[in-house]
């Protein structure tokens, strides 16, 4: 009996098919490019083999094919006959997931790995900060995400894959310690492991390792694939440390050259938010606004995300509508939001319209509005989706706010109570200029810093 890396069985009699299947699910796993080759040689070797149509269909999707991902699930969903208790099980999990229905899908993987926990591919769909359960929208998201990969870990032991999503999740509740291990010892087994390398930058961004982020993914990324889906969100992570040290050139020329929205393969709300939160946060340090990278990153909202619906995505379009000088969009924008959120159809709830209108108010200068909308939502900031890192920007605009409005003794108070580890928040000091933004391009982080605290 063939089986996969995990010790499944899988119900193809064909070894080439059975390993390049195994080919396939690794290339996924490690978000390297070439998954859809793999399958297809798999299915070339074996055209019954059921769940080789079910990874090209998800390659398909990870890819923006949603016409290809359905042909190839219909394939597999005839094949099903043929397939085991397990897969046929697998197979309904990604039913629920190409169908857009993120809760069936989650209830149907929580019941999968309770009987096939090593079901590595299925427990990928919910066990990172962008999977199911860390883009739920539900309060204490991220502890749930650590207990389910903690009910977990005596199944996988010191696998590489599993200790890369199990250690981030740790860093993201700040156990630091327990998460270090974990990293390493999955980088040292797989250093061509692209979401080892993301869980390193996160670890580093959550321990205030700013130069040890830099260091590492200077030495990592020039081995990575640009075509690989994590290639411009890694490189926004050296990016972000970049801008953490006070080197904005370094910054904008990973922009440019890497992870700017129309620049490389990656899922579009991912382009959206690497780009968009970039140039705020350059501009929450002191740097002048770039108005030809937010005028193109705009258009590239209104063309790619015509609707909300995703609140990663969401929050990240109400940051480049915020700069428009056309207020309409965005308060369109938010009322969509809004009528989702009437018709229980939006799991963040509210906090996504909050935020929103707060970027707005920071952006004509009402920056007691900004307060007002962000202090009531901050306990509930876990609910707009995404790492620590990324809603960080969020605490990082109440910081300036404070700041711009001389409430300085506010903002000590919001940078003490800033949970113990992570790195500062890049915000320059209280000086004012056009519109809150100063115009300080040579401040160093340690000097805004000093300046943000005293």
């Amino acid at each position: 009996m063939l089986t996969d890396r995990y010790g499944l069985a899988v119900s193809t009699t064909v070894a080439t098919a059975c390993d390049a299947y195994v080919d396939g699910v690794d290339l996924l796993l490690t978000v390297y490019p070439g998954a859809g080759s793999s399958f297809d040689r798999s299915i070339a070797a074996d055209p019954g083999f059921a769940l080789a149509h079910v990874g090209k269909a998800r390659a398909f999707q990870l890819a923006g094919n949603p016409a290809a991902m359905r042909e190839s699930l219909a394939t597999a969903l005839s094949l099903g006959d043929a397939a085991s208790a397990r897969e046929r099980s697998h197979i309904d999990v990604f039913r629920h997931l190409f169908a857009g229905q993120a809760v069936a899908a989650l209830a149907a993987i929580r019941v999968h790995v309770n009987t096939w926990p090593r079901d590595a591919f299925v427990l990928s769909l919910a066990a990172n900060q962008g999977g199911l359960i860390g883009m739920s929208g539900l309060p204490g998201r991220e502890q749930g995400l650590v207990d389910f990969l903690d009910q977990l870990a005596p199944h996988y032991g010191e696998d590489w894959w599993f200790e890369a999503h199990h250690g981030m999740a740790l860093s993201e509740i700040g156990l630091h310690g327990a998460a270090r291990p974990k990293i390493e010892r999955s980088l040292a087994r797989m250093r061509r492991n692209a979401y080892g390398a993301h869980a390193f930058a996160h670890l580093c961004y959550e321990s205030g390792e700013r130069d040890s982020g830099i260091a590492f993914m200077r030495d990592w990324l020039p081995s990575y694939d640009r075509n690989g889906g994590l290639f411009g969100h890694l490189n926004w992570h050296l990016g972000l440390f970049e801008l953490h040290a006070g080197n904005l050139e370094a910054g904008l020329r990973l922009y440019s050259d890497a992870f700017s929205a129309d620049d490389h393969r990656g899922a579009v709300h991912q382009k959206l938010s690497d780009s968009s939160s970039f140039l705020w946060r350059a501009e929450l340090a002191g740097h002048p606004r770039d108005h030809a990278r937010w005028a193109k990153l705009r258009e590239y909202a209104r063309e790619k995300i015509p609707r909300p619906g995703f609140s990663l995505a969401d929050w990240h379009a109400a940051l480049a509508y915020a700069v428009d000088s056309d207020g309409a969009a965005l308060e369109a924008w938010i009322q969509a939001i809004e009528e989702l959120v009437k018709a229980g159809r939006y799991p963040s709830g509210s906090t996504i319209p909050a935020v929103a209108r707060a970027f707005a108010a920071f952006q004509r200068g009402d920056h007691a509005a900004a307060i007002d909308l962000i202090v009531p939502m901050l306990p509930e900031r876990e609910r707009m989706g995404g790492s620590r890192a990324q809603v960080d920007l969020v605490e990082a605009t109440l910081l300036r706010a404070y700041l711009n409005s001389g409430r300085d003794a506010e903002a000590r108070r919001l940078v003490a109570a800033r949970r113990p580890g992570p790195a500062r928040l890049p915000v320059a000091g209280p000086e004012q200029a056009m519109g809150g933004i100063t115009a300080t391009p040579s401040v160093r982080h340690e000097a805004q810093e000093a300046n943000a605290v005293r």
